[in-house]
């Protein structure tokens, strides 16, 4: 068994941030490889843990050995007998993220990639952490089986489950509840004293049974509903002043948002009570969007459970921890785990359905206002997202489309057109991809988009692949006009935003206008504006807020305008706007007079039957 040590203590690597590990390996090879993963399952991004590792040192039989370091993340010992291998180095912990490590006097949080040196050759052996005495005070909070060996001990299958396993340290609120059966645990670090646990508690619940019945209710077609793919399930939220995101794990997921955006005791509960379902139409008291924000990414991390845990792109199985992992569906990954994450949380009851439509509004109008959907396809947008989705320019806007929101409405669109057609769901689909046979002992079921395209087949009785060739590798325009007003659901635009007119993303601040974004094709880039530029004046008058474009009469004839650039001052015109040259917000509401089959339809989809 591979052995892991990891101490938080004394206060002096508390102050300074820094983990102490210590890898004990029985009988190693004559030369060990030993190496820190480059990046964590779940963020495709290169992070290179390994900057943060320092003071490596080895021993064997009481003999201090070399270590050789062969390249930016591996290392190499040579090895004399079989007698154990003990490695011990500090990591540095001060990554505030979900998807690091973190340790101070108040916190201490971790996931594995960070900190725990794979043993090349011995990957498939059984793992166990044991972890240091603790601050007085101190809990911990991971979904990773306990040892009976004794007490902070933990056990893992192979190196792929201990890394799988993030762990919260420090003093936290905690919570607990079952969900169909399964026990299921909330922590939250940093809540503020007025934090409501027992709400989130219940609106978590609600959540996490909408899902279960979701995937192992039984759906008539492949009569299996299966068992849920963990036994217990863990929730770990730090809140911060200023913050959002969350990293789905097997059984757990970490999470951090603003402590602000909690539910505070004394605040009304959603839909007048934890839980209550709220009826297609019907009015329901409102929940603060930065709460349902997080409930949004709560239903979002944990439906990865499912799909990208276990289903998961087949180039991903299994893990490579040197380098890019390349898929090209994460569009159906993220962005079919974006578009349930909200629809679930109207069928789980704690919203309605106009505040659901408002949702799926706002994702319309984000893709809608990216110029780079004509530019990217999805599938494109998969492969590349290593080096463009985590690393946004200012031409991010222009080049490029998020797999996370066109994801989601592909898949709302290949939902809608199954409903319509009579056949079946995009839920059956899933279901379908769910029920074949796992692969390995963590359950896995690689997928590729073969896969997909057959279980749309087998659900809706006809080939997709001139939908998944247009919507998800080529550019063209989603249909979801006439999908949402076939379903009841009524589609409006508003007039255009200043900015919108304008062709570009402005800040104002402190009385000064500053270009975030220039859009391909806006005005701005006709006029010859760049992100970075300060708007200085037009037709002569200053420009101290966006509103002042419309009092000065932009958009209706050509006019001066000044702008500034790396301290240089560009006299330049603004071209006038075309009629009809620019679209504003969607807008989506329930139609007000649908025949009943419509009806029908449209109560399945948003869980109102």
């Amino acid at each position: 068994m591979i052995r892991y040590r990891l101490d938080a203590d004394p206060p002096a690597g508390r102050h300074a941030h820094q983990f102490r590990v210590t890898l004990t390996v029985p009988a190693p090879a004559g030369e060990q490889l030993l190496s820190l993963p480059v990046w964590i399952p779940g963020s495709y991004l290169v992070r290179e843990f390994a900057r943060h590792l320092s003071g490596l040192e080895a021993r064997q039989g009481g003999r201090q050995l070399a270590v050789e370091q062969r390249d930016k993340a591996t290392w190499a010992v040579r090895c004399s007998g079989r007698a154990a291998l003990t490695l011990s180095y500090r990591v540095y912990a001060n990554d505030p993220s979900v998807r690091a490590a973190f340790l101070d006097a108040q916190r201490g949080f971790f996931n594995g990639t960070s900190v725990f040196l794979r043993v090349h050759g011995r990957e498939r052996e059984p793992q166990q952490l044991q972890l240091g005495p603790l601050p007085a005070g101190w809990e911990i909070a991971t979904a990773m089986t306990p040892s009976a060996g004794g007490a902070r001990r933990y056990e893992a299958a192979d190196y792929d489950e201990l890394v799988d396993h993030p762990v919260e340290l420090g003093r936290f609120w905690r919570g607990a509840f079952k969900a169909h059966g399964v026990p299921h645990e909330f922590v939250v670090a940093g809540a503020l004293p007025s934090f409501d646990g027992e709400r989130l508690l219940a609106d978590a619940r609600a959540v996490c049974e909408a899902q279960l019945a979701f995937w192992h209710g039984g759906d008539g077609r492949t009569g299996r509903p299966g068992r849920p793919p963990f036994k217990r399930y863990v929730f770990m939220l730090n809140a911060v002043d200023d913050g959002y995101g969350g990293l789905e794990h097997r059984a757990s997921t970490a999470l951090i948002a603003s402590r602000r955006d909690l539910p505070r005791r004394g605040g009304a509960a959603p839909n007048g009570a934890p839980g209550g379902r709220a009826r297609n139409g019907g009015a329901a008291p409102a929940t603060p969007d930065g709460y349902l924000t997080l409930l949004g990414l709560i239903s979002h991390e944990y439906f990865h459970s499912w799909n990208v845990k276990r289903l998961k792109p087949a180039e991903l199985e299994p893990y490579d921890y040197t380098r890019e992992n390349y898929t090209e569906l994460l569009w159906f990954f993220e962005g079919f785990t974006s578009y349930y994450d909200d629809l679930l949380l109207r069928r789980a009851g704690l919203i309605d359905a106009p505040r659901y439509l408002r949702l799926v509004a706002k994702t319309l109008n984000n893709v809608l206002g990216t110029p780079g959907r004509a530019v990217q396809s999805l599938a494109r947008a998969s492969f590349d997202a290593w080096v463009k989705y985590y690393r946004p320019d200012e031409n991010t806007v222009n080049a490029t489309v998020s797999y996370y929101t066109k994801g989601s409405l592909v898949a709302l669109a290949l939902d809608l057109t199954l409903r319509a057609e009579g056949r079946g769901t995009l839920d059956e689909v899933m279901r379908v991809l769910w029920s074949r046979d796992a692969v390995g002992p963590d359950g896995a079921r690689p997928v590729s988009e073969v896969d997909i395209a057959a279980a749309l087949q087998a659900v809706g009785g006809r080939s997709y692949a001139r939908e998944l060739a247009e919507w998800v590798h080529g550019t063209a325009e989603l249909p979801l006009r006439e999908a949402l007003e076939r379903l009841g659901v009524a589609w409006s635009e508003d007039a255009p935003t200043l900015a919108q007119r304008l062709g570009a993303r402005v800040g104002e601040n402190g009385g000064q206008l500053k270009l975030q974004a220039v859009m391909r094709g806006g005005l701005a880039e006709q006029a010859g504006l760049a992100a970075g530029d300060e708007l200085i004046a037009l037709d002569g008058w200053r420009l101290r807020r966006l509103d002042d474009l419309a009092a000065l009469g932009a958009f209706r004839a050509p006019q001066p305008l000044l702008a500034a650039r790396d301290q240089r001052l560009l006299p330049l015109t603004l071209p006038a706007l075309p009629d009809g040259g620019v679209a504003g917000a969607v807008g989506l509401t329930l139609a007000g007079s649908v025949d009943a089959a419509t009806e029908r339809r449209r109560a399945a989809w948003l869980g109102d039957g």
